[in-house]
């Protein structure tokens, strides 16, 4: 099967350690969404990069 953008499957792998207490709020909020854990972080942090970057570029444009 061919996909029309290749770049778009999702094959990088991160790892990402947390302490118990840490993994139990996330998995606690996973389960409350109903969604997977990987899919609830994978979207948390895409929502953050994203307000981080927005953030950045709008300093930036008042800066300039």
């Amino acid at each position: 099967m061919t996909y029309p953008d290749p770049k778009r499957i999702r094959d990088n792998r991160l790892t990402l350690r947390l302490d118990d207490y840490e993994h139990g709020l996330v998995q606690a909020l996973a389960n409350y969404q109903g969604e997977q854990l990987s899919t609830l972080l994978r979207d948390l942090v895409m929502r953050e990069a994203q307000q981080v970057l927005s953030h950045a570029l709008s300093v930036n444009e008042r800066t300039a």
